[in-house]
This record gives C-alpha cells, sequence and structure tokens, in this order.
C-alpha cells in the first residue's frame, strides 16, 4: 500500500503539469499511464505533434511533385522522422516527472475503489494507493460506427494507427467530415494519396461560418479531394489488396476501393473500467466526467481534467484546466471555466482554418447589431510570397462596442494569427486597436490593416 497526497490518472497535459505544481507545492505525487507509449499524453503521442509533423512534411512532398513511389519514398521518411520526434518528446516527458524526489509514476491501470483509494494494476500484480486527493486525466478515444465488416477490415485505421502506417496508400477514403477528417484529407492528399471523404449530413462543416465552409470545401475539392455529402457507409469488405466501400450517397448507390480507411466519426471520454460509481463520481448524459465550473466532480476531492470531462478535445484546453484545478486547490479558486475567456481553435487544413468567438450567425441569433469586415487571402502580400493566396478573412464586429465578436481565418499562418485576435478579444479593446496597430512586412498580421480598416 502506498500513501500519497495526490494520485493522477492519466500522464497527459494537465496531469502531467498538475503533478509538476503539486510537488513543488511539497506534496507526495502518484501519477498513473497505462502505456509507456503514452507518456505525455494524446497530443505527444498519437495526436497534435505527430500530425503536424506529418502536415509539414506533407507541404514540402506536395511541392518536390514525383511519381508515386517517388512520394512514397518520402512518406515513409516522414514517418519515420515523425517517430524519432514522438520518441524524444515521450522520454523527455517522462524523464522530467521521473527525476522529481516527490513524484512516483506507475505503469499500470487505475481505478478507484472508494474516494481515497486507488487501484493500480501493472504487471501481474495489484496495489492499493491511499490519498487525500484524486485527479482524473484520461482523455477520449475515438469511436467506431457499427457499420457491417469495418472493426473486422485490415484496411481500417483510427488516427492514431493510421499516423503508423508505413505504406502511403494509393486511396484513402476518410469516414467522418469533421475536422480530424479534414486534417488528414489534406495532409494525404499532399503526400499524393487519391482521397475521398464520406459526410453522412448534408452540410459541409456544420459548426462553422457558411461563408468559410463554402470556402474551405470548394478548396478541397479544387485540389482534387472527393467530398460526398448525404452519404453513408453500409458495408466493408476486405479484398484481397484493398477494402471496397459500399456507400449510399444522395440515394445512389456506389462502391469505393481503398487499400487504406480512416475512421474519423468523433471520440468519446475515456471512463471505462475506472470504476467512478464506488467513488461516487458522476457522469454526464453524454459519458462524460460530471464538473463544475472549477473542475471538482460530483465526490468533493476528485477532479478532472481534459477530454474525459466532455468540453473541448484541445491540448491548451487540458492545460488550462490544470491551471483551474491548481487555482482551487492551492490558490483561491478565482479561476474557472466560465473566465477562461474565448477559446480558438485552427485545423491545419492548406491552407490552414483557424475561428475564434461568434459566427456571423451564432451573432445575429444572440441579438447583436453588427459588421462583417472580409479580406481575400489573394490581397495579403505575404500569402502571395508563400504561393498560396488561396482563402479569405472574415470578422465579426460588434456595431454598438466595435468589439470583435469572432473571427474566421482561411489562409496560411491562420493559426498564429488567430491567437493575437483571441488577445484583442480578451482585453476587449475595439478592432480599431488591430486596424491601426504597427506590423512587421511581409507578415500574414499585417492582413489586420486592411481587414479592420473600418
Amino acid at each position: 500500500m502506498g500513501n500519497y497526497d495526490a494520485v493522477i490518472i492519466g500522464f497527459g497535459k494537465g496531469g502531467k503539469t498538475l503533478a509538476q505544481e503539486l510537488a513543488a507545492a511539497g506534496k507526495r505525487v502518484a501519477l498513473i499511464e497505462r502505456s509507456e507509449k503514452m507518456f505525455g499524453g494524446t497530443c505527444i503521442n498519437v495526436g497534435c505533434i505527430p500530425s503536424k509533423s506529418l502536415v509539414h512534411s506533407a507541404a514540402l512532398s506536395r511541392d518536390m511533385g514525383g511519381s508515386f513511389e517517388e512520394k512514397t519514398h518520402r512518406y515513409e521518411l516522414a514517418i519515420a522522422e515523425k517517430n524519432k520526434l514522438t520518441a524524444k518528446l515521450r522520454q523527455k516527458n517522462y524523464k522530467k516527472l521521473d527525476d522529481l524526489p516527490n513524484v512516483e509514476i506507475y505503469v499500470g491501470v487505475g481505478s478507484l475503489r472508494d474516494a481515497h483509494t486507488v487501484i493500480v494494476e501493472r504487471a501481474g500484480t495489484t496495489e492499493e494507493l491511499k490519498t487525500d486527493l484524486i485527479f482524473l486525466n484520461t482523455g477520449a478515444s475515438p469511436f467506431i460506427p457499427p457499420i457491417p465488416g469495418l472493426k473486422e477490415s485490415k484496411y481500417a485505421y483510427l488516427s492514431e494507427t493510421l499516423l503508423d502506417l508505413e505504406r502511403l496508400p494509393k486511396r484513402l477514403v476518410i469516414i467522418g467530415g469533421g475536422y480530424i477528417g479534414m486534417e488528414f484529407a489534406s495532409m494525404y492528399q499532399n503526400f499524393g494519396s487519391q482521397v475521398t471523404v464520406i459526410q453522412d449530413g448534408p452540410v459541409f462543416l456544420p459548426r462553422e461560418d457558411e461563408e468559410i465552409a463554402a470556402a474551405v470545401l470548394q478548396s478541397l475539392r479544387d485540389r482534387g479531394v472527393r467530398v460526398l455529402l448525404s452519404a453513408k457507409t453500409t458495408k466493408v469488405t476486405d479484398m484481397d489488396n484493398h477494402a471496397v466501400l459500399n456507400v449510399t450517397a444522395q440515394d445512389e448507390e456506389v462502391t469505393i476501393q481503398a487499400e487504406a480507411i480512416l475512421v474519423a466519426t468523433g471520440r468519446r471520454p475515456n471512463v471505462a473500467g475506472l470504476n467512478l460509481e464506488a467513488a461516487g463520481v458522476e457522469l454526464t448524459e453524454r459519458g462524460a466526467v460530471k464538473t463544475d465550473i472549477h473542475l471538482r466532480t460530483t465526490a468533493p476531492n476528485i477532479w478532472a481534467m481534459g477530454d474525459v470531462t466532455g468540453g473541448l478535445q484541445f491540448t491548451y484546453i487540458s492545460l488550462d484546466d490544470y491551471r483551474i484545478v491548481t487555482s482551487t486547490v492551492l490558490g483561491d479558486g478565482s479561476r474557472t471555466t466560465k473566465n477562461r475567456g474565448a477559446v480558438p481553435y485552427s485545423v491545419f487544413l492548406d491552407p490552414p482554418f483557424s475561428r475564434v468567438g461568434l459566427s456571423e450567425k451564432e451573432a445575429g441569433d444572440k441579438g447583436y447589431e453588427i459588421k462583417i469586415m472580409r479580406l481575400p487571402a489573394m490581397a495579403i502580400p505575404k500569402a502571395q510570397v508563400l504561393q498560396n493566396p488561396t482563402g479569405m478573412l472574415k470578422a465579426v464586429i460588434d456595431q454598438r462596442t466595435g468589439q470583435i465578436l469572432g473571427a474566421h481565418l482561411f489562409c496560411e499562418e491562420s493559426y498564429e494569427m488567430i491567437n493575437l485576435i483571441k488577445l484583442a478579444m480578451d482585453a476587449e479593446v475595439p478592432y480599431t486597436v488591430l486596424g491601426n496597430a504597427i506590423y512587421t512586412h511581409p507578415t500574414m498580421s499585417e492582413a489586420f490593416n486592411d481587414l479592420f480598416r473600418g
């Protein structure tokens, strides 16, 4: 039996950072992770970092051209480089905590016996940990829809496993038209695959501004990505060297062949096997851990962070969750989920798409009197320098206060630009501050001089 001040289940962004903070405060901490390949969490190992490494390599490969075999060779090199990067970061994350004298890392499966007891199963043994504080940071996993033959297909992959596919597929079919699916579609099209996206709904990127979503869809199609809307996969059949998908697309039956199938139909919180009910931890209707604005669960000494809470599934949200939990456990509790401000996000397409705040429709529905500002990406000198002037910028402004209600940037380097708008929104400064600012030249951010000209 081990006695700890705190036990953290999950080595993700929130969990590992909290472990360091608690250790610095003099607390004895146990950190449980079920796999040695997941030190550092989803982002470093099977999410943001490896996928963005491949996005970068894919863009370089696109510019080089060549035969499919040449593209395959470059893809294989990109996979090897990605593996080196994730291994280095994984080891760095492990060592950073393992070197701390009052942090002990357990590689095993954690579950709750009660609100003060955590069970760790590892290497055929079971160990009991006693603690005053428990933190859940177990993340989320891909959801696999019940399509006949899909789960059994040797050509079917999740986003995590496709990242390890060493041979570039000539034909890739993506089931799911969300952000992960779009990012992989853009990436593999750049590597040289023929990509087909199957989306069951009739509206492309339904949560996004209609004008921007239409521009993204047109850009993908112009690059050769086949996007089927109102389409449903009814069956998957494995053949000798490929799979065949039976698809109903707008009342028409079609068959599509693929050397690889990416299942990108959403992610669900990892709560199975945690035995949460034994500690009085309740779930939401959608199967996430229920928390309050301080991320405290229905058990007063247990908190949850990151994807397992059912919120926005971004690494930086897990990091901010750590700040909220720390504010409660070690501070004055002033930081909450209600005051973290606008949350930006980016989809690493080609060019990337980034957003923060309200869309035009959302702002109108909320009763704001708005004005819309637009700028085509081709009007930005740096976009011309980067030889990718595709896209557009759009901002939603409160007519009364001049404050930015939302921004939608579909252009090169939008993932950097959006953070400046988030800062302006949080500071509640009018759009004219960005419109009249002095920017270095040539940069993408200087586009704000024109977008916010007024």
